[in-house]
């Protein structure tokens, strides 16, 4: 029987690829406080620009996403890893020595170039057994989600002190503990994990799109990035005209943050045991239609801004929390990979196009007018989450197959489907694999019987 914990060598990759992640997307992360304050003395500054250098890696980001997943499977996740972090790095120095705008949205796209995320996971994924490979991923999700909210205090307080390159060159530096991590403390793989867990296959992209449970949820992501964006044009010189002086930022932000992550747990609480995950999305997205709204209408409030702003990290936080779940739990069996590629490309272009709209509309109209677009746009999600389907709580299993033709793989897939608690099941016979979907009545020893595998 396997073991029920994670592994020493499990918890070192666990904790190790979680920190690459982290130190990575909090060098993205540290500018969106600061960069409409900070970067007022480079040439060709404006609200436009200030969105798109905010938003610019979220286009080169979208564009090299799969394509360097898939350089991964050919040449290496470590390789691929350790070139995106150089690029990244390089990225944060050309930001670091600009002195004009255009310079530090090249920078920035170029920090984006450094799309190692599907790499990463795939990494992770190659050195982890399967019933624990959740554990791992959830490992490195709480990571990212800690770096967003370290990045909240960090980046005002480095741009204090050290200006905005310095807080370009802290990115580079902690692209290069990312390098080190990578090289010395992640292990080397020995096999690479089933295709379908980790990686997006370009021919079923189309059809991940067209899905529509799917579609709602790439749309959402795709949403919830672009008002992120958007609103961290406007809000910072929002609460600095409300009284609250740009150095102490960090003090509103670090603690509505933490405060909005404990508002967040009742949410997750409440929507499993009533099995209502579909209700609580919903009220999710109201709470942050509310915030917005008093974003909009109490612009000089610094006490109310506050409220808004711990009200608009809750509903971001379970939203954030929520939508890789329910994409794993609606994708197709054995297309995980496939389904989040098009949701780490939707993620990121949001952020991108947010930059553009939080930027053009505070350059045309104000903050008061980026709000209004973003409670738009959020009122279109919940439009769209109308049609949206409770998911069935499902376990996902990836299986080793003793497979060696393509009728046997016919046969095994026949077969799992008949076992008890088996909701979904498909043998690939290239990765000689498995994939289940099951219910609390499923019996893992009787599947492993029919593929002929033993672990």
């Amino acid at each position: 029987m396997a073991a029920s914990g994670l592994s020493a060598t499990e918890k070192k990759v666990a904790f190790s690829l979680a920190s690459v992640f982290g130190l990575r997307m909090m060098g993205l992360f540290m500018i969106m406080p600061v960069f409409a304050l900070y970067g007022q003395h480079l040439e060709g500054f404006s609200p436009l620009w200030v969105g798109i250098a905010i938003g610019a890696y979220g286009l080169t980001q979208a564009l090299l996403q799969i394509p360097m997943g898939i350089l991964s499977d050919k040449y290496g996740r470590k390789p691929v890893i350790l070139g995106g972090l150089v690029l990244f790095a390089i990225g944060s120095i050309v930001a670091a020595m600009a002195d004009t705008i255009y310079g530090v949205v090249f920078g920035r796209a170029l920090q984006g170039m450094g799309a190692i995320a599907a790499a990463v996971l795939a990494l992770a994924a190659d050195l982890t057994r399967d019933e624990q490979r959740t554990k791992v991923m959830a490992v490195i999700g709480m990571c990212i989600g800690f770096s967003f909210a370290l990045s909240l205090l960090v980046g005002p307080v480095v741009a204090q002190h050290l200006g905005l390159e310095g807080l370009f060159y802290l990115t580079a530096g902690l692209a290069l503990s990312g390098m080190a991590i990578v090289h010395f403390l992640v292990p080397n793989p020995v096999h690479q994990a089933p295709k379908g867990d980790t990686l997006a296959a370009p021919a079923k992209l189309w059809r991940m799109l067209k899905d529509p449970q799917l579609f709602r949820l790439d749309a959402g992501i795709f949403i919830l990035h672009l008002v992120l964006t958007a609103v961290f044009v406007a809000l910072p010189l929002d609460l600095v005209d409300a009284g609250l002086a740009k150095e102490k930022h960090w003090m509103l932000y670090f603690p509505a943050f933490i405060g909005a992550f404990f508002l967040m747990v009742p949410l997750i609480i409440i929507g499993v045991k009533r099995k209502n995950a579909k209700g609580m999305f919903q009220f999710a997205l109201v709470i942050m239609m509310l915030s917005l709204t008093v974003m909009a209408l109490f612009a000089d409030n610094l006490w109310l801004l506050a409220f808004a702003v711990l009200l608009f990290f809750t509903g971001f936080n379970y939203l954030e929390a929520s939508l890789p779940s329910l994409i794993a739990k609606f994708c197709p069996v054995g297309e995980k990979g496939s389904a989040m590629g098009v949701y780490s490309t939707s993620q990121f272009m949001g952020a991108f196009c947010g930059g553009i709209l939080g930027g053009g509309a505070f350059q045309l109209v104000g903050a008061v007018g980026v709000f209004i677009a973003a409670i738009v746009l959020m009122a279109l999600w919940l439009a769209l989450s109308v049609g949206m389907k409770n998911p069935v709580l499902l376990k996902s299993y990836t299986l080793e197959a003793q497979v060696h033709g393509r009728e046997q793989a016919r046969e095994m897939a026949s077969r799992l489907s008949e076992l008890a608690g088996v909701a979904e099941a498909i043998v690939v016979l290239e990765e000689k694999v498995a994939y289940l979907k099951v219910d609390e009545h499923f019996d893992l020893r009787e599947a492993r019987a029919v593929l002929g595998s033993a672990n």
